[in-house]
């Protein structure tokens, strides 16, 4: 199938900004761009009346930008505990998701949906990790995600402490180069 042009009404990551006429697939325009009202069909009819409108959408954009950077300023730094059951290795039974970065999030004071959580993958692991918000498509700010079995445990990570079976310590002491030597060839090291 051929790619459909549509014309953005704002900033789209890694695929334009307002104003711009840009091809995609046939299905990420009907079922993400034009059902989330982020983009138009690109037509004469359309452009016209988009160009009569983009002072007015500009300024809606900037004001709604300003109002993200003063949200991120007024919360940064935010961090937010997840408490999960772990076996000892530090796996999770199950994982974080956007999702519960989100109800985390709103419960430490900022009110974001999982769509704004920007989550490559999963979270399946233990420990202290930096994820992406995107309250507005010009403004993302870096939030703490710390992954523990228990409030203790989560201060303990946040201080910087290694938990779980990583902070366990091997019993058995380094061996230097000539002791292997010897004990793999049985002869003293000379």
């Amino acid at each position: 199938m051929a790619n459909v042009e549509v014309i953005l009404l704002q900033r789209v990551e890694k695929l334009g900004q307002m104003g711009e006429i840009v091809k995609v697939k046939p299905g990420y325009a009907r079922n993400y761009l034009l059902a989330q009202k982020k983009a138009i069909r690109a037509s004469k009819e359309n452009l016209a009346r988009f160009e009569q409108q983009r002072a007015q959408l500009e300024a809606q954009n900037i004001k709604r930008r300003e109002e993200a950077e003063r949200v991120a300023e007024r919360i940064a730094g935010l961090a937010v505990v997840v408490i999960r059951q772990a076996g000892e290795s530090g796996s999770l039974y199950g994982s974080v998701s956007g999702r519960d970065v989100a109800e985390g999030a709103t419960a430490a004071g900022l009110s974001i949906t999982r769509a704004q959580v920007l989550l490559e993958q999963p979270i399946k692991v233990l420990g202290v990790r930096t994820v992406r918000v995107m309250l507005h498509p010009e403004v993302v700010i870096p939030i703490t995600v710390n992954v523990a079995r228990s409030a203790e445990e989560a201060e303990r990570q946040a201080r910087g402490e290694r938990v779980g079976a990583e902070a366990v310590e091997t019993e058995e002491p380094e061996m230097s180069l000539e002791a292997m030597l010897e004990a793999e060839t049985g002869q003293p090291a000379t």
